[in-house]
C-alpha cells in the first residue's frame, strides 16, 4: 500500500484539471462510471462490476483487511498485467494524466502503487470522484454569477444553435463572448423530434459538463456567456435549477425568421441530418429507414395529447404520406407536416412564453443581425 507521501492532486488544482482537459483515469467499476463521471475521464477499472460487489460484501461482513486480500486475489496474474498495460498505454498518450476512484482511497492508491512498481509515477486525485463532483457543484454557482448570461430565444427552426456555434467559431472569448451549446452537451436537439441516434449522457454527466463549460468560460476572462433559451428538460436531461433560474432572469435576444425559412431549417436538421446520422451508424437499407420512420412516429405520438385528436390525425396522415414519399427519394414531402406543426403547435407556445420575457428583450433581428449584435465588443446588452 502506498505511503502517506504519495503523489496527490489537491483541491487547489481541481480547476486547472478541468480547464486544461487533463486526462482522468477513472479506476472505479464500469457500473459506477456509467452513473456519472467527467468529460475528460476514461474508465480503466481496477475491478470488474462483479469483483467490486464481492469485495464490498466481504468488507461489510469481514472488514477491511479481508476485503483488501480478496481484491488482490480477484485481480492477479494475467488480469493484473492486462490492467497495468492498459493504464500505462493511456498514460503514455497523456503524460499529465491523473487517477481517481470514488474517494481517493484503496483503488486509486493500489493502481498508483502497481504503476510505480513499473516505473510509472502518476498522481491520484485527493478525495477522488466525490471531491471532484463537490468542487463542480460548489463552483457552478460562482461561475453562473460571474457569467453575465444572455439568452438567445426564437421560434422553433430559427437556427439558434447554429447561430451560437457560428459565433463561437468567429469570435469566442477573444471578443469577450463565450457561447455554450446546452443541446450539444445534452446530445439532443431540444424538441419532441430532437432525439439523436447516440444516447444522451447521464444526468450527472450532463451537470458536470455544464459546470465545466461555465468554469472554462469564466477562466477565459469572458465578459459574457450566451446560451439558447431552453426549457427545464432537453430530452431527458434536466437543466440544473440554478441555471434555470438564471435563464429566467437574463437579458433575451430574439432571432426572427420566416415560416418558410424555419420549415427549411427544421427539414434539414430533423429529417435529413437525423436520417444521415442513422445511416452512418446502421447502414443505408430498408431496416434503417424503418427505424428512422418509427422514430418520427414515436415523436409525434409523444405530443398527441397536447396536439388534440383532430390535429394529431391530420399530422399523422401527412407524416405517413411523407414517409412513403421519402422512401421513394422525395424527402421534401416532410415539409407539409413540419409547416403545420410549426405554425399551429410550436409557434403559439413560443408566442405565449415570449410575453413573460418581453421586458427582458434587448435586441431582435434575423440570423445575421443577431450574430453581428452578439459579436460586438464590449457586449452591448451589459449596459442595456
Amino acid at each position: 500500500m502506498p505511503s502517506s507521501s504519495q503523489n496527490c492532486i489537491s483541491a487547489s488544482e481541481f480547476c486547472s484539471l478541468f480547464t486544461e482537459n487533463r486526462l482522468l483515469i477513472d479506476t472505479r467499476a464500469p457500473v459506477e462510471f456509467e452513473k456519472g463521471t467527467f468529460p475528460s475521464a476514461i474508465n480503466l477499472p481496477l475491478m470488474s462490476n462483479s469483483a467490486r460487489e464481492q469485495v464490498g460484501t466481504c468488507y461489510a461482513e469481514r472488514g477491511q483487511e479481508a476485503a483488501i486480500s480478496l481484491g488482490h486475489e480477484l485481480v492477479t496474474g494475467t488480469a493484473k498485467e492486462a490492467r497495468i498495460e492498459q493504464w500505462i498505454s493511456a498514460i503514455k498518450s497523456a503524460p499529465e494524466a491523473a487517477l481517481f476512484c470514488f474517494r481517493g482511497g484503496l483503488r486509486s492508491q493500489t493502481t498508483q502503487a502497481w504503476l510505480a512498481e513499473r516505473g510509472c509515477h502518476v498522481p491520484i486525485i485527493e478525495g477522488g470522484y466525490k471531491a471532484l463532483r463537490r468542487f463542480l457543484i460548489d463552483s457552478f454557482a460562482a461561475s453562473l454569477q460571474a457569467s453575465n448570461l444572455v439568452v438567445v430565444a426564437g421560434r422553433t427552426g430559427v437556427a439558434k444553435t447554429a447561430l451560437l456555434n457560428q459565433c463561437a467559431e468567429s469570435c469566442g472569448s477573444s471578443q469577450g463572448l463565450v457561447t455554450i451549446d446546452l443541446e450539444g452537451l445534452a446530445n439532443h436537439r431540444g424538441s419532441a423530434f430532437g432525439k439523436r441516434i447516440t444516447p444522451q449522457p447521464s444526468q450527472i454527466d450532463f451537470e458536470n459538463a455544464i459546470a465545466i463549460a461555465f468554469l472554462k468560460a469564466i477562466k477565459s476572462d469572458a465578459s459574457a456567456v450566451a446560451v439558447e433559451d431552453e426549457s427545464r428538460l432537453i430530452g431527458r436531461c434536466a437543466l440544473p435549477i440554478l441555471l434555470q433560474e438564471c435563464i429566467a432572469k437574463a437579458p433575451v435576444i430574439t432571432v426572427e425568421a420566416s415560416l418558410a425559412q424555419r420549415v427549411e431549417h427544421s427539414w434539414q436538421n430533423y429529417i435529413l441530418q437525423n436520417h444521415s446520422e442513422l445511416v452512418k451508424v446502421a447502414g443505408d437499407d430498408e431496416h434503417t429507414f424503418e427505424v428512422f420512420a418509427a422514430s418520427l412516429r414515436n415523436s409525434l405520438e409523444n405530443i398527441k395529447k397536447r396536439l388534440g385528436g383532430v390535429r394529431y390525425s391530420e399530422l399523422s396522415g401527412l407524416l405517413e404520406t411523407a414517409i412513403s414519399e421519402h422512401r421513394l427519394g422525395r424527402s421534401e414531402a416532410h415539409k407539409a407536416w413540419i409547416e403545420i406543426l410549426l405554425r399551429d403547435y410550436y409557434d403559439p407556445m413560443y408566442d405565449y412564453q415570449l410575453k413573460s420575457k418581453q421586458r427582458r428583450v434587448v435586441f431582435s433581428g434575423d440570423f445575421d443581425a443577431v450574430a453581428q449584435y452578439l459579436q460586438q465588443s464590449p457586449s452591448p446588452w451589459l449596459n442595456a
